[in-house]
């Protein structure tokens, strides 16, 4: 064989393992490079993706877990006011017998015109009772713009901190005299008994409208008002007849004057609808708080019901579209794998068949 013959023969030979090495080169980087870039990204976006996942039913199981700390809370306030509603009912029950007679005797006249109103509101310290206190604060601004004009005035007592806290905002030149915290130990007539001789002290007045909730059920109340007139005004009332003029065909023994004797009935007739009011309306707040947390409770059972279906359908279909996702990237990389295995093949066959094997090995 000739020089040049065994020269062509070599730079031949050289052109195609240079060529097959070249190829060898690119179809590696054609399929390993992007493979690899693609599980990359397809392993960033599945972190991403289980990310978002645990968030949202993270989310959801942090609110049940919230609703189902509130039902305990609304339960166990449930069970406490039933508790005390038990004991203050008795109570109430007995306290009607005092007022009775003083109404049976002296009667009851809302509609009595007069110059000096005042209002006494009663209402609750705390609050998650239904609407009590709101109705009591209705029922007194009315009864203050119908007792109000030129020639009268018309003053607040507040017993309780709710009352106090909605007639300050529009009537605060005409609050009195407020008391709050009356209602953490149990009333008896004789606390109470001091508290009306501290408003009959400081306040004066030709009428008293105890405004209060009388208890008739657990989920029952009844916003009332009840007249105490001064002695004055009995005094003037007996005179112009009416049911107060009975009062006369009464013999009055032990040397006291008429006047002395209506003012000490004006003064027990007040102790004593005002304990009634007192035992009445904590009776009504511990009732309708009693039925304002059953609602409660029965309301947080509903939500989370509702979140339990929302969190088990969310974590479903997450669960379903993961699974969807990570079969159909399989099956994507397996074909393309194979893909360039073939054209790898193809390409190493036209070229030295000593980097068949080892292209062979890296494809798999």
């Amino acid at each position: 064989m000739h020089l040049p013959e065994v020269q062509h023969h070599l730079i031949q030979g050289l052109h195609e393992y240079v060529c097959s090495y070249v190829g060898c080169i690119l179809a590696i980087i054609y399929v390993y490079i992007p493979s690899y870039s693609f599980r990359c990204s397809h392993a960033n976006r599945e972190q991403v993706f289980l990310g978002a996942r645990s968030i949202s039913t993270q989310v959801v199981r942090n609110r049940m877990k919230s609703v189902r700390n509130i039902q305990k809370i609304t339960k166990a306030m449930k069970m406490v006011a039933a508790s005390k509603l038990r004991a203050i009912q008795t109570r109430a029950e007995n306290s009607r017998g005092l007022w009775q007679p003083f109404t049976a005797l002296l009667g009851d006249i809302p509609s009595v015109d007069v110059k000096k109103n005042v209002i006494v509101t009663i209402s609750s310290d705390k609050g998650l009772c239904g609407g009590i206190n709101s109705t009591a604060v209705k029922i007194s601004r009315g009864i203050h713009k119908l007792n109000s004009g030129p020639e009268k005035e018309c003053k607040y007592v507040i017993l309780g901190e709710k009352a106090k806290a909605q007639l300050v905002r529009d009537s605060k030149k005409d609050i009195e005299l407020s008391m709050t915290e009356l209602q953490k130990n149990p009333l008896n007539y004789t606390q109470v008994a001091v508290l009306a001789d501290d408003i009959l002290k400081n306040v004066e007045f030709d009428a008293l409208r105890i405004v209060f909730n009388k208890f008739q059920s657990v989920v029952s109340f009844v916003p009332t008002t009840s007249t105490v007139l001064s002695p004055e005004v009995v005094e003037r009332e007996a005179e112009a007849g009416g049911k107060l003029g009975e009062l006369d065909s009464y013999e009055i023994e032990g040397g006291e004057t008429k006047s002395e004797v209506l003012q000490n009935l004006a003064e027990f007739q007040f102790s004593c609808v005002m304990f009634n009011a007192v035992l009445e309306n904590a009776c009504s707040e511990q009732g309708a708080r009693m039925s304002a947390m059953d609602s409660s409770s029965r309301n947080a059972g509903d939500m989370l019901d509702r979140l339990t279906l929302t969190y088990n359908s969310t974590n479903l279909i997450s669960l379903h579209v993961h699974y969807q996702n990570s079969s159909s990237i399989h099956h994507y990389r397996i074909d393309r794998d194979y893909f360039w295995s073939i054209s790898l093949g193809g390409l190493i066959q036209q070229g030295s068949g000593l980097l068949f094997f080892p292209c062979q090995m890296m494809t798999k």
